[in-house]
Formats: C-alpha cells, sequence, structure tokens
C-alpha cells in the first residue's frame, strides 16, 4: 500500500484541461450517434406510407395503472479514512501519429528530375534539330553558290571560246581575203606587164620600121642635107612638153598608189613625122615602177603632137609626176 501511495506521489502530475478534453470528445461522439440515428429513422419513417386506422372494441375502458416509480439506487459506500482511492489512469488522449512523407518527398522529387530530364532532353534535341537544319541551310547555300560560280564559270568559259572563235573566224577570212586580193592583184599587174611587155614589143617593131622607113626617106634625099636640116631647126615652144604630156598621160597605168609625186624625166626622140623612135630615161623617180609606167605609156603613145610651128622636135626631156 506504502509503495502504490509512493508511486501516486511520484508519478507526474496530470495536464491540466485533460479531463475537460475527454468529456468534449464523448460528447461530440454522442451527438454524432445521435445525428445518425435520427437520419436513419426519419427516412425509414419518410419511406413509410402514412396510414391511419380506429380501433372499435366492445370492452369498457379501463383506467391505464399508476406508473410505479423505481426504487432509488443503494449510495456508495464511503471510503475509509486514510486510504486514498486508486483512480485508474485516465485514458491518454491519442497521440496524433504523423504520416511518414520521405518516401512521397523522395517519390516527388525523383518525378521532378524525370521531368526535368526529359525537359533538357527535349531542350537538347530541339538544339540538334536547330543546329541540324542550319548545316543543312548551309550545306544548301554552300552547293547553290558552288553551282552559281561554276554555271558562271562555265558561261565565261563558252564565252570566251565563242569570242576566240569569232576572231580566228574573222583573221582567216581577212587573211582569206588579203589573200585573194593580193592574188587579184598579182594576177592583175601579171597581165599587165604582159600587156605593156607585148605593147612594147609592138612599139618597138613599130619603131624599127618607122626607123627603116625614116633611113629610107633620107637616103632618097640625101643624109647629108637631112642631117644639116634637123641641126639647123630651131627648139621646141615652151607649151609643147605640156602638149607632150597631155597626149601620153592617159596611156600610163600604174594601179598601185604612191607615196608623195616623185618625177621621171625621160629622153624621147622623135622622127620628122612625129613617129617616136626611141625614149630613155634619164632621171628616175625613185619608184621603178611608176618609171616602167611611163616609159610603156610613150611606147603605147607611138606618136608626138607638133609644135606651133607644125614641126616635131627630133629630141626633148619630158617629165612624169603621178599627180600633175
Amino acid at each position: 500500500m506504502h509503495a502504490h501511495n509512493d508511486r501516486d506521489q511520484f508519478a507526474p502530475p496530470r495536464p491540466p484541461g485533460r479531463l475537460r478534453a475527454i468529456s468534449l470528445a464523448v460528447l461530440a461522439h454522442v451527438v454524432l450517434l445521435g445525428a445518425l440515428t435520427w437520419g436513419v429513422k426519419w427516412k425509414t419513417s419518410a419511406d413509410q406510407p402514412a396510414v391511419e386506422a380506429e380501433l372499435w372494441s366492445a370492452v369498457p375502458q379501463q383506467a391505464a395503472p399508476r406508473e410505479v416509480a423505481p426504487p432509488p439506487p443503494p449510495a456508495p459506500e464511503p471510503e475509509p479514512p486514510g486510504r486514498h482511492r486508486l483512480r485508474p489512469a485516465a485514458a491518454s488522449a491519442p497521440r496524433q501519429v504523423e504520416p511518414d512523407t520521405r518516401e512521397a518527398d523522395i517519390a516527388i522529387e525523383r518525378e521532378k528530375k524525370r521531368l526535368e530530364q526529359e525537359k533538357k532532353l527535349r531542350q537538347q534535341q530541339i538544339e540538334r534539330e536547330k543546329r541540324e537544319r542550319e548545316r543543312k541551310e548551309e550545306e544548301r547555300r554552300e552547293r547553290l553558290e558552288q553551282e552559281k560560280k561554276e554555271r558562271l564559270e562555265q558561261e565565261k568559259k563558252e564565252r570566251l571560246q565563242k569570242e576566240k572563235a569569232e576572231r580566228e573566224k574573222e583573221q582567216r577570212e581577212k587573211l582569206a581575203e588579203q589573200k585573194k586580193t593580193e592574188q587579184e592583184k598579182q594576177k592583175k599587174l601579171a597581165e599587165d606587164k604582159r600587156k605593156a611587155e607585148a605593147e612594147a614589143k609592138r612599139l618597138e617593131e613599130q619603131r624599127q620600121a618607122n626607123l627603116r622607113r625614116m633611113q629610107g626617106l633620107a637616103g632618097a634625099t640625101g643624109g647629108e642635107t637631112a642631117t644639116g636640116t634637123a641641126q639647123r631647126s630651131s627648139g621646141p615652144s615652151g607649151s609643147y612638153g605640156g602638149k607632150v604630156a597631155a597626149k601620153v598621160r592617159p596611156n600610163i597605168v600604174y594601179p598601185d598608189a604612191i607615196s608623195g609625186n616623185p618625177r621621171a624625166v625621160v629622153e624621147v626622140r622623135a622622127a620628122p613625122d612625129g613617129t617616136i623612135v626611141g625614149r630613155r630615161l634619164i632621171q628616175s623617180s625613185g619608184n621603178k615602177a611608176w618609171d616602167e609606167a611611163v616609159l610603156r605609156a610613150l611606147d603605147k603613145t607611138e606618136t608626138l603632137p607638133r609644135d606651133v610651128d607644125g614641126r616635131v622636135p627630133s629630141s626633148l626631156e619630158i617629165g612624169f609626176r603621178p599627180q600633175d
């Protein structure tokens, strides 16, 4: 007994208001139970149909017996003095156990990391696709630029080849034209030379015939008298040279152009009737072709015109220029 009292003395004091909390909890449960019972009863009575009935009986009614009050409960025996009643320890309020959220936190953290990883992977995929598109676009642009460059180079090459071919064609045509012109020129020169030689031969034959004829005439009249008459004849007039040049110039054939205006001086000998019996170049013009053209023209002229006095000088010097 003393040991029990000692335990009560040394037991921790009861928390204040604990009994009140227990009473409130019990009251709340009673109210809740009553509410549930009333609700069920109300629902059951509401479901049953309302019925009214009257009971008729021939038995005479008797007064109901009076209710007898129950005897009062016996009074509790008082505790002996000096003794403490051992009260049962009040049921301690149930300790609220906090739920263990570690696994949920771990799951949430894992889900968070998974979502972050997926987001990171999606972002990396987007960046890879973007880089791939940029790479393909760059390759396409470089390919187009390369194709454009090659096309321009090919067009330039073809243009240069075409221009070269046109230049070569023009050069060939020009050379062919020059060759044709040169051939025609040489042919014409050869023809002119042939004609000139034939004309010179004819004139030489004619001159020889005239010379023989003059010699025959001189023999008939006396050579010495004729020679003296020729020696006593006076020189030509001042306008005679122009008259001779005017007759000879239409017979000058010279196709080439001459640089400058050179002068060729020729000595001409003629018979009394004006027949040219000889010509000799005494001063060259510096252009052999022009000198020969003048001599051929004299051979073609055959006779000289008479002077103002009706005579023909036996010998005279005449100068010829291309632009006279």
